[in-house]
């Protein structure tokens, strides 16, 4: 019996063995984000990327301007249409790509005054509701009076939910406002968490490979007891956009590593490992998806054709000597909170432990629902948690956080993963 079903059951009759309330109680008709189906098989080897043009437009006799010559910036062109309204159009690298519109720009003026700016999307519609930022590190989201949903979509979740563009009206002067899909979490500032954290005695970090435009590939390691030889991997950002599981995998890490008497326990027998961030190339250029060979790297964990899945690919391979490997997360965003595990069909009682994992979170959060999709299938083993289960005998699973969860949930639910782990681990 697929533990799937075992995990709706639970809700419906608490106080019943599960397997007899199966029996007894209807299955309910799914609700909420169902995931978005299996994945197709696309090839890995390299596709032309188009870079963005990097520079300043300026407007309205020069006094008025926007920028993305910055790290994470995208911004693909600007139009004055009149009486202080602009059109910003946002491009992907490549086609065909996942629907993630992700943008970012700076503007300013001479004068303070508000100003319009219609955004407009190549084969998309506005995913991403927008950010606003003065310093580039908070973040906050735009005032809901200021945003105009141009054709708004149909249904509840999906990018045909989302409206066909957007108008936002913002209040400029001479210091630059940033307009972004979603906070900036840059490789500079991921870099920067990576060696706050790397104060304590027993973390570390290193690189392990280098992107196709040479940035390093990072691996923080979580080492409190050299005896400890069970080991947790941690991988996240594989999607430039992704920031919101970014922010839940921070909090993770941050709760394993931490001075509570269950994290110091814990670090006696296990070491984790984190490569934080996957895809820095994305990231730094504003990519909607894909890394600069211009491919989704979390297709590429069956042919290894991309520089960053192989340096993780090469690192697991490395440790698998020395450790056991106990647990696999990978860290994703989408329309709404969802796990994909391995189905116990095919992962057995090994993949268990996953299934307990993601109801110990749901008992303690139950103020938000999260939904489950289960795969059935081991080949081909193309996205990571796959490959983890296939290859390293590592129980694994894709946890996706929704684009707009509130970002003191994301925290949480981060903590309260990291602790009934934890405590599933040492049971």
């Amino acid at each position: 019996m697929k533990t799937t079903l075992v995990l709706l059951a639970v809700a419906l009759v608490s106080c019943k063995n599960t397997e007899q309330a199966i029996e007894e109680e209807p299955a309910p008709s799914p609700t909420g984000y169902q995931g978005q189906g299996p994945n197709p098989i696309v090839p890995t080897v390299d596709r032309p990327v188009q870079r963005q043009w990097k520079g300043v437009w300026a407007f309205n006799d020069s006094t008025t301007f926007f920028t993305n010559d910055f790290e994470g910036g995208r911004l693909n062109g600007v139009a004055y249409d009149g009486n202080d309204h602009y059109t910003a159009w946002i491009t992907a690298e490549n086609t065909p790509i996942n629907v993630s519109p992700w943008y970012a720009f700076k503007v300013w003026t001479t004068s303070p005054r508000e100003i319009t700016v219609q955004l407009s999307y190549q084969d998309s519609r506005s995913r991403y509701y927008p950010k606003i930022s003065t310093d580039g590190v908070n973040f906050k989201p735009l005032d809901s009076l200021y945003f105009k949903a141009v054709n708004p979509g149909e249904g509840e979740f999906g990018i045909k939910a989302a409206p066909e563009s957007a108008e936002i009206t913002i209040e400029v002067n001479s210091e630059p406002v940033i307009v972004s899909a979603q906070e900036l979490y840059t490789s500079a500032r991921v870099k920067s968490w990576v060696d706050s954290l790397s104060q304590k005695s027993f973390v570390s970090n290193y690189p392990i490979g280098r992107s196709r435009e040479n940035r390093p590939l990072h691996i923080m390691e979580i080492k409190e007891n050299e005896k400890g030889k069970k080991a947790v991997m941690v991988i996240a950002r594989q999607h430039p956009p992704e920031v919101t599981g970014f922010l839940a995998m921070k909090s993770f890490i941050e709760t394993l590593s931490g001075d509570s008497d269950q994290a110091r326990a814990f670090r006696k027998d296990h070491t984790v490992f984190v490569a934080p961030l996957m895809n820095p190339d994305g990231v730094d250029n504003g990519h909607w998806r894909h890394n600069m060979g211009g491919i989704d790297l979390n297709r590429d964990w069956q042919n290894f054709n991309q520089p960053e899945t192989r340096s993780v690919r090469d690192f697991l391979r490395a440790k698998d000597a020395d450790y056991e490997f106990v647990f696999g997360v990978d860290f994703h965003s989408t329309w709404d909170d969802i796990y994909y595990p391995l189905d116990t069909v095919v992962a057995g009682s090994k993949g268990q432990i996953v299934f307990d994992w993601i109801q110990g979170i749901s008992q303690r959060l139950p103020q938000k629902k999260t939904n489950i999709s289960a795969s059935d299938q081991l080949e081909p083993t193309m996205v990571s948690r796959t490959y983890f289960f296939v290859n390293h005998n590592m129980p694994a699973i894709v946890f996706e956080l929704g684009d707009d969860t509130p970002r003191d949930f994301l925290k949480l639910k981060g903590q309260v993963a990291a602790e009934e782990l934890m405590r599933l681990l040492m049971e």
